[in-house]
């Protein structure tokens, strides 16, 4: 049994929808407040309706994670109305695809200003929290596109999860200090809303590469977050964790075949 997070103050940003819904109603499920973060209002206040018609706590602030000025004052609201920054969860992140041949210098500065900067300005706005907290948990979603695999037409995104990766280690040096951690999870193949126009081949040839036959759910994700969050993950800090049911495991879509 992992020690409750009810009544702690959790923002979850791009908790609007996919993972980050997910994130949210997983720490709401426990007893959490849930502060989403978006900069659009119709999905986020639909999360937060689902979530307190299910018995949780959540509201919305609107925020673009890409600006110092707004991410700081965002951190500041919540912790003003909650008491204070328990749980960040720096979700944020956006996935075009588009080759290099194609893509406009202006496309991959937004990707890494969403993905990566956001990461930077998202722990930095809450640092003086749980400084007076003295604690904290962080918990970035990053992705195996990047810093395990790579996919034509995502370097831009590849690029912003695994420079994620070299900011949490050196993240975790200084968070230590005000007894908080920083871990990051490293989801595969998702299966989120986004993806529902797609139609069942295109998730039959997705499972096909994963051992376990199936799409992660949001869930699945949430559950890792959840427990990064807790007492039992104290000791626990600047690691990462994949999420993709065995799919960056084999050598060949052969491998899969001979299970």
């Amino acid at each position: 049994m992992f020690t409750s997070i009810k009544g702690k103050s959790v923002i979850v940003t791009g908790g609007s929808k996919g993972i980050g819904r997910g994130i949210a109603r997983v720490f709401a499920a426990q007893g959490a407040h849930i502060t989403i973060v978006s900069r659009g209002e119709e999905g986020a206040k639909s999360a937060c309706d689902e979530i307190n018609s299910l018995g949780g706590k959540a509201t919305f602030v609107k925020c673009d994670v890409s600006d110092w000025d707004s991410v700081k004052a965002m951190v500041d609201i919540v912790a003003e109305t909650q008491g204070g920054i328990d749980i960040m969860c720096a979700n944020a992140g956006i996935f075009p695809q588009k080759k290099i041949i194609d893509m406009e210098p202006d496309e991959w500065d937004q990707v890494m200003a969403t993905n990566l900067k956001s990461a930077f300005l998202c722990v930095k706005a809450c640092i003086p929290h749980f400084e007076r907290k003295r604690r904290g948990r962080v918990i970035l979603t990053s992705s195996i596109t990047g810093p395990v695999t790579g996919f034509p037409g995502w370097s831009h995104y590849g690029a912003s999860k695994a420079g994620q990766m070299g900011f949490l280690r050196t993240a975790a040096i200084e968070l230590a200090k005000y007894n908080t951690t920083i871990n990051a999870l490293l989801p595969g193949n998702i299966y989120t809303e986004g993806l529902n126009d797609l139609g069942p081949e295109y998730f039959d040839v997705m499972a096909a590469a994963i051992p376990l036959r199936r799409l992660g759910t949001v869930e699945d994700i949430g559950n890792a977050a959840l427990f990064f969050a807790t007492d039992e993950a104290a000791y626990i800090t600047g690691q990462q964790m994949v999420i993709d049911g065995g799919q960056i495991l084999p050598e060949s879509i052969e491998a899969i075949e001979e299970i």
